[in-house]
C-alpha cells in the first residue's frame, strides 16, 4: 500500500520557501536532543551547513529539497559540491517522526541523487553516525559502500562516524 493508498500526499520540491531553511536547523535540533540526547553542539552544525549552503551556492550544481506530507513539511536534504571536482555531498538527511514509513527518506535521496547525476557528479559522498540505522538502511539501498569509521566525542557523546560513498555510474537504485 502507497501513502497515496493511505489518504497521505507526500511532495517533495526544492527548499526556497521563506522558512524553509530555518525549519532545516530547528527540526535537526529538537528532533536530535529528543532521540539521541544530542546537545546544541549537533544544531549549530547544521546551522553552519545550512547557513553555507544560503550564503554561498552554486544553483547547477548545488541543491536543497523539503519533503512535505499533507502540505507540512516533513524531511529535507542537501547536496553540495564536495571538496574534489565531480564529488558532492549529500548532507542533512532529515524526515520527522510522524512522517517515517511513508517513503519520505528514499523519495529525498532519489531526489538528491537524481540532480547529482543530472549535474554531472561522478560520485556521492556522506557523512553520518553508526546509530541512524534507518538512514543507512536508506543508503545502502541507493548502493553507497561504507569506506571509513571512527570514533569520535561530539554532541555531548561518544559515537562511530562514518564515510559512505556512491559511485554513480554503478548501480541502479532498489529503493
Amino acid at each position: 500500500m502507497t501513502s497515496e493508498d493511505r489518504g497521505v500526499q507526500v511532495l517533495v520540491r526544492r527548499a526556497d520557501h521563506p522558512g524553509d531553511l530555518g525549519w532545516m536547523v530547528m527540526t535537526h535540533g529538537e528532533i536530535y536532543a529528543e532521540q539521541f540526547g544530542w546537545s546544541t553542539e549537533f544544531e549549530a552544525l547544521v546551522a553552519r551547513i545550512v547557513a553555507d549552503f544560503a550564503s554561498d551556492h552554486d544553483a547547477a550544481t548545488e541543491a536543497a529539497w523539503i519533503a512535505e506530507v499533507n502540505g507540512r513539511r516533513a524531511g529535507c536534504i542537501l547536496l553540495v559540491a564536495g571538496e574534489r571536482p565531480g564529488v558532492a555531498k549529500l548532507r542533512i538527511l532529515l524526515v520527522t517522526a510522524a512522517a517515517r514509513g511513508l517513503g519520505v527518506g528514499s523519495r529525498l535521496v532519489e531526489e538528491c541523487l537524481g540532480f547529482a547525476r543530472t549535474a554531472g557528479y561522478d560520485q556521492v559522498t556522506l557523512w553520518t553516525n553508526d546509530i541512524l540505522t534507518s538512514a543507512r538502511r536508506i543508503y545502502e539501498a541507493y548502493g553507497f559502500i561504507l569506506i571509513d569509521e571512527e570514533r569520535h566525542h561530539s554532541f555531548g557523546h561518544d559515537l562511530v562516524g562514518q564515510t559512505w560513498t556512491l559511485d554513480l555510474g554503478d548501480r541502479a537504485p532498489t529503493a
